[in-house]
């Protein structure tokens, strides 16, 4: 007997990604298929095998259909839809002219070196908002969303802790 797909949507501020349960071992961007693996062993953990290339993967957060993982050290939130919440929840966010806000949280402990926007700029999805140290090492923190800022919460030499909201972003339609 042939397993039954079941077709969700993964959430990302204004982007719609598809995907079938089962997983398969291919993903589909744009027009080209990509064979994909996730591997887990004691020696490198949990990791997306990519082109072979290893991608570390760690579920930060998960609660109910909302997630944050962290891939190759980038955070990412995202919820998880059927199509009739999806539809639903597009239906109540029109119905109620809901402004989407995202939220820039910290994704590990460390010392703010720089902040690259201000309130009222305008920003699009992989731009740079600021720049993370921690653990010795400068992480840039990219934009997940095209939108405006409206709030910066933090300011060089400030330390941060894991989830410390450091801005906040509108969400552009």
């Amino acid at each position: 007997m042939a397993t039954q797909q079941k077709k969700l949507y993964a959430l990302m501020g204004k982007k719609k990604y598809g995907f079938s349960l089962p997983l398969t071992e291919t993903i589909r961007i744009g027009k080209r298929k990509y064979k994909i693996l996730i591997k887990e062993d004691e020696k490198h953990g949990t990791y997306v095998l990519w082109k072979n290339r290893r991608y570390p993967v760690e579920i930060l957060q998960s609660r109910q259909n909302k997630f944050e993982i962290l891939l190759n050290y980038v955070s990412y939130s995202f919820t998880i839809e059927t199509p009739f919440s999806l539809k639903r929840k597009q239906y109540l966010s029109k119905e109620m002219g809901q402004v989407e806000e995202e939220k820039i949280l910290a994704p590990m402990p460390g010392k703010i070196i720089e902040v690259l926007v201000r309130e009222g700029t305008e920003i699009n999805r992989g731009e740079p908002l600021l720049i993370l140290e921690a653990m010795k090492m400068q992480n840039e923190i990219n934009c997940p969303v095209n939108g405006i800022v409206t709030a910066v919460n933090v300011k060089p030499e400030v330390n941060v802790v894991k989830d410390d909201v450091m801005l906040e972003i509108r969400i552009s339609q």
